[in-house]
């Protein structure tokens, strides 16, 4: 039960009439209507627990993008429904902005029918969003008093990453058109698979003439390659308390989902096997197996509900991972932070068990402060930050050099920078017949 505020109105009111006309019979007259006035609300209200809900609506969107959840109210006894009905979520699932008037709808629902309300979502996090609960106030026909109630009414929308980088990927694939030779260019496909045979034009490095073929026709014919196909990568990606660092107004996990994305659109459409293992002392997530045109959606999936763990990574157990996930010679892409103090501790000893069999490559989100704070000039306090971030950088530095003497490729790029310039780098891999 729950009474409104006119009937505060209405107590207010015969306070008044009380005070100008003292006595018990005012009193009595004053508490006894209002009263009789509430108990004829209430049983002329609606009842609750009878309503019938139901859900249908999206199952899945992006994040930043809107999902629109209806909910059905169906009447099913004889007096008609006025109600306020909150349809809560969790505080993620909101805008900040959004989260009080989101929830909220006013319906009213003749006897022995139903309405349809839609709940418009906005999430923040990525995950499955589940609602609380149904709360639903039914009020009478004076407005004076309802019956409340609430039902657990189940649905679930899984939020999947962004994949704002998906726009870098028709330039991505313009150039592996270009590498494959299947654009009209001077240069030729470069790669270590025979494609076929084509009449020389001027500009043609003169090292790809096939002089056979030119002994049995009346011109010169010159051997076109194309890339590696059907070559498998493997993608890693720590999970564990460094990826939980905020870079800008994301976490570092969230930018190096964004690379992995962006990498394994790539990479399918390349005719090469993409597999993902996401890990810190266990695995979160795996994708192996899957075709091209199914691999990215999977990808995306899989990688939806995965979360930073406030955990140390476990590098040893991570290679242990990675090489039984990598049978034959892979490219083992690994996605974490470029610090000192962990990977010096953990993952550099651990290296050249990846490096004797696969090609391996970190990819790294850098921190746009660092960047910030090395233009810091003018104060005090702006030199000693453009001095730790000159520090930080030259540590970083050798970091890289010592991985790169180890045959690692080391792949650094701010949130926005780092997908295409890991793409970047698989397409020269590709191009050079190092995969």
């Amino acid at each position: 039960m729950a009474v409104t505020g006119r009937t505060a109105l209405v107590a207010a009111l015969g306070a008044l009439v009380v005070a100008a006309f003292p006595g018990w019979n005012g009193v009595l007259a004053v508490l006894g209507l209002p009263l009789l006035a509430v108990l004829y609300d209430l049983a002329r209200a609606a009842p609750v627990r009878t309503l019938g809900l139901a859900r249908d609506g999206d199952t899945t969107t992006r994040l930043g993008e809107e999902a629109h959840v209806t909910l059905t109210v169906t009447n099913s006894s004889a007096r008609v429904l006025r109600a306020d009905l909150r349809d809560a979520w969790p505080p993620s699932s909101w805008r900040p902005a959004a989260r009080f008037a989101g929830s909220r709808h006013r319906l009213t629902v003749p006897a022995g029918e139903r309405r349809r309300v839609t709940t418009v979502l906005s999430p923040t996090r990525r995950g499955d969003h589940r609602p609380v609960r149904v709360t639903v106030r039914s009020y009478g026909p004076l407005g004076l008093a309802a019956r409340q109630g609430g039902h657990r009414v189940p649905w679930a929308v899984r939020v999947l990453p962004p994949f704002t980088s998906r726009k870098h990927l028709p330039a991505k694939l313009a150039r592996l058109r270009e590498l494959d030779g299947r654009t009209t260019l001077l240069t030729r496909g470069e790669g270590t698979e025979f494609d076929s045979l084509r009449e020389y034009v001027p500009g043609d490095d003169v090292r790809s003439i096939d002089w056979r073929a030119t002994a049995r026709q009346s011109s010169v014919a010159v051997r076109t390659w194309r890339p590696e196909r059907d070559r498998h990568l493997l993608l890693v990606l720590d999970t564990g308390r460094t990826s939980a660092g905020r870079v800008g107004d994301m976490p570092r996990l969230d930018a190096s989902l964004d690379a992995a994305l962006l990498l394994t659109a790539l990479a399918s459409r390349a005719g090469d096997r993409v597999d993902l293992l996401a890990f810190d002392r266990t695995t979160r997530a795996s994708v192996r197996g899957r075709s091209a045109t199914d691999v990215l959606p999977s990808v995306v999936n899989a990688l939806a509900g995965v979360e930073p763990a406030l955990v140390e990574s476990d590098p040893g157990g991570m290679a242990s991972a990675a090489l039984a996930a990598a049978g034959n010679r892979s490219l083992i892409v690994l996605f974490t932070a470029l610090d000192t103090a962990p990977l010096e501790s953990g993952l550099l000893p651990v290296l050249p068990r990846l490096t004797r069999r696969h090609k391996v490559v970190v990819a790294a989100v850098s921190d746009p402060r660092i960047e910030e704070m090395s233009r810091a000039r003018g104060t005090v306090a702006g030199v000693y930050e453009a001095a730790a971030a000159a520090r930080h950088e030259a540590e970083r530095d050798q970091l890289a050099e010592r991985l790169t003497r180890l045959g690692v490729t080391v792949v650094e790029g701010l949130p926005d920078a780092l997908p295409p310039a890991l793409a970047d780098a698989y397409l020269t891999l590709k191009a050079s017949g190092k995969l």
